[in-house]
């Protein structure tokens, strides 16, 4: 939908058929109305033709991917804050239902049962780098004081 037809990269490097110039006269979607917040690249020169309104930016991890938007797709300064804002989405996700009264079963919603039924030895080092890395960090803790 994207495509820009007077781009045309390949041109003197491709060998045309007749349906190759075909595939651009196609009838273009409208444009969907936007009716909130899309956060988009600093390299493109609109707005996509379709996107998704279900889950518009809020809250703190909102506020962190408003400033990845404002960096260009090859710096870190845009990717890393998006990991962080993923993360910082689901904690929020967590409180939201926490407030609404539904409080998470983050065994099943996780796959911690199955993982447990059908990987135990995974789980296990799982379990045994978490007690490890809380036992090296409270010795340094207390090597501090």
């Amino acid at each position: 939908m994207d495509a820009d037809p007077e781009n045309e990269p390949t041109y003197p490097m491709k060998n045309y058929t007749g349906d190759d110039h075909q595939r651009i006269n196609y009838e273009r979607s409208p444009q969907q109305p936007l009716s909130v917040e899309i956060l988009q690249s600093t390299e493109r020169p609109a707005p996509s033709v379709i996107f998704g309104t279900s889950v518009p930016p809020s809250g703190l991890s909102g506020a962190i991917r408003r400033y990845a938007f404002k960096h260009s797709e090859d710096r870190y300064r845009h990717w890393i804050p998006l990991i962080l804002a993923d993360r910082i989405n689901m904690c929020e996700g967590f409180l939201d239902d926490i407030k609404s009264g539904y409080i998470p079963n983050l065994i099943k919603e996780r796959g911690w049962a199955v993982e447990w039924k059908y990987n135990r030895a995974k789980v296990l080092k799982k379990a045994a780098a978490i007690v490890i890395t809380g036992v090296v960090l409270s010795a340094c803790l207390k090597r501090k004081r």
